[in-house]
C-alpha cells in the first residue's frame, strides 16, 4: 500500500494493540554467544511488520531526520550504522499491519493531517512510497560519498534488506548481531557519523545491554552522534537505564520522550523516547518543536512531550565516559 494524502484507514478500526510484543515465529529462535559479553541468547521472533508506522516509528523516525539534515550540513562524508535495521521498509496494506493496526494511531493519522513541525518527515515518507524504515529513510538522505552499513539478525529480515539494497555500493547489509558490531565496525574511515540503537526490546535486560552498547559506540567512535530508542511502559525501568548511563560518565546526552498516556500499565506500550548522545546544534529546540506536534497528533488527553538534558555537555573535571 502507497502512503498518500489521500489514503483513508477505516478498515483498521476497532483494531487497538498497545503491547510491545508481536506474533512469533518460533523457528527462527537460535542461540548465539559473543566472546565480548552481548547477547547470550537471540530469540530472532520480532518482526516490525506489526508495527511499522506506528507513534514510536514516527517519533523515531522524525528525530531521525534532524540528526541526518545536521549531519549533511557538513560537506565531509559520513557513515551511518543502523544495528536493528529491519527489513528496510512495510507495506501498511500487509497482513502483518491488518492484524494489529498500529500504523492508523501513527502515520496515517499524520498524513491526513500533516502538522507544519513534521512536514520534513512525512514529506519523505510519501515520497519513497512503502512505509521507510529507518534503512530506507538514511539511505535517502545520503550523498554521493556517504555510507550507510545496516546489520540483521532475524534472516527473513535480512533477505528483505539484502534484496532492497542489492548492487547498492552506498549500503553494506550484515547478518549479524547489531550489538557485537559496534564493536566489529565502528570507528569507521570517515571518522564521523551517527550510530542508530534500535533493539526489539524482547529480553527484560535490554535497558543494561542497551547501556553497555551506547558505551561501546560513544568509546569506539568518539565524537559520532550516538541515538538509541527505547520503550516507556513503566518510569523506574526509564530512570534506572539513565541512571545507568550518568554512572558511566558519558557527557552530552539528550532525551526526547513522547507519552501517549501515564506510564502506568506496564502491559502497554505508554511511549518512547530517544536518547541522543552529541546531539548536533540546536537539536533540543528543534525537537521540542518534532515532540510536541507529535503529542498534539497522536496522544491522548493526558499524553505529554519531555525534552531533557541528562548529562552535561562536559563535566567540570574533564572527564569522559
Amino acid at each position: 500500500m502507497q502512503i498518500s494524502r489521500s489514503h483513508r484507514f477505516a478498515w483498521y478500526a476497532g483494531r487497538h494493540h498497545d503491547n510491545v510484543g508481536h506474533p512469533r515465529d518460533k523457528r527462527n529462535a537460535a542461540r548465539v554467544k559473543y566472546a565480548d559479553g552481548y547477547t547470550a541468547t537471540e530469540t530472532m521472533n520480532y518482526r516490525h511488520a506489526y508495527h511499522a508506522g506506528n507513534e514510536a516509528d514516527c517519533l523515531k523516525h522524525a528525530l531521525l531526520l534532524l540528526l541526518l539534515r545536521a549531519l549533511a550540513r557538513k560537506a565531509r562524508p559520513f557513515f551511518v550504522l543502523d544495528t536493528h535495521a529491519g527489513a528496510g521498509a512495510y507495506d501498511l496494506g500487509s497482513a502483518e499491519a491488518a492484524k494489529t493496526g498500529e500504523a492508523a494511531r501513527g502515520i496515517l493519522r499524520l498524513i491526513d493531517n500533516a502538522p507544519e513541525p513534521l512536514a520534513d518527515y512525512l514529506g519523505l515518507v510519501e515520497s519513497l512510497g512503502l512505509y521507510p524504515g529507518s534503512p530506507a529513510l538514511i539511505r535517502a538522505l545520503l550523498r554521493e560519498d556517504d555510507r550507510l552499513a545496516c546489520c540483521e539478525l532475524h534472516p527473513e529480515e535480512h533477505a528483505a534488506l539484502k534484496r532492497r539494497f542489492a548492487g547498492d555500493r552506498q549500503v553494506q547489509v550484515h547478518h549479524r548481531d547489531g550489538y557485537e558490531a559496534l564493536r566489529g565496525l565502528l570507528p569507521p574511515a570517515e571518522r564521523r557519523g551517527l550510530v542508530l540503537i534500535d533493539p526489539p526490546f524482547e529480553k527484560t535486560d535490554e535497558f543494561a545491554t542497551l547501556a553497555r552498547g551506547i558505551a561501546t559506540a560513544v568509546k569506539r567512535f568518539p565524537g559520532a552522534i550516538v541515538a538509541a530508542w527505547y520503550p516507556v511502559k513503566l518510569r523506574p525501568l526509564v530512570r534506572e537505564f539513565q541512571a545507568d548511563l550518568q554512572a558511566r560518565r558519558i557527557p552530552d546526552i539528550v532525551t526526547a520522550e513522547l507519552l501517549l498516556r501515564p506510564p502506568q500499565d506496564p502491559a502497554r506500550l505508554n511511549g518512547s523516547g530517544l536518547l541522543v548522545v552529541n546531539p548536533p546544534y540546536r537539536f533540543e529546540e528543534k525537537a521540542s518543536a518534532v515532540v510536541g506536534a507529535l503529542r498534539d497528533a497522536l496522544a491522548g488527553p493526558d499524553g505529554m512531550e519531555e525534552i531533557r538534558r541528562i548529562a552535561p555537555e562536559r563535566f567540570a573535571d574533564g572527564a569522559t565516559a
